[in-house]
């Protein structure tokens, strides 16, 4: 229903309690993945390509770690920022004790600390940069973890490969 009256398909998985404390992967990327973030630099046997973050990306960086020692009830766990993009293992853990308690469950919490997070780095950087939504993916068990924390760690590394790549700065 929603995906006939919006053109957008739900991005909640269906049958999952949201009600529970979960593990999620999150990605957000910049309007028209444009490179703003940084860039990728290095790209031979001796120098291993390696991320290089913008002022944008310096400032996204910030207030990312900003929100994990801010928040009790969050745990940012894993972490890349890209040159159009960013990914992020989010833990979400004890919801009583770190959120207000008229705010809405768990299912939210995702939804919160990525508009926070976004509206504290525009109002730095004096403008919106990123795209309206973003996509979330609730891991579920251990090898989905341990796949998604090797897919953030070696983000870089495959940057050409990525799906989000553009040839934009190069």
């Amino acid at each position: 229903m929603t995906e006939k009256l919006t053109g957008r398909k739900p991005t909640r998985l269906k049958g999952y309690d949201y009600s529970t404390p979960s593990i999620y992967f999150l990605t957000v990327c910049v309007k028209d993945r444009k490179q703003l973030l940084g860039n990728v630099v290095g790209c031979g046997d001796f120098d291993a390509p390696k991320m290089i973050l913008s002022k944008r990306g310096k400032i996204l960086d910030k207030y990312i770690n900003l929100m994990n020692e801010k928040y009790s009830h969050i745990n940012v766990d894993k972490y890349v920022i890209m040159p159009n993009h960013f990914h992020l293992i989010l833990e979400i853990t004890d919801y009583k004790n770190g959120a207000s308690e008229t705010a809405a469950p768990y299912n939210n919490e995702t939804s919160k600390f990525i508009s926070l997070l976004k509206r504290y780095c525009n109002r730095e950087y004096g403008e919106n940069i990123w795209q309206r939504s973003f996509n979330d993916h609730i891991i579920r068990g251990e090898n989905d973890y341990l796949k998604i924390w090797e897919y953030v760690n070696s983000n870089a590394l495959k940057w050409q490969q990525d799906c989000f790549y553009t040839k934009e700065k190069e």
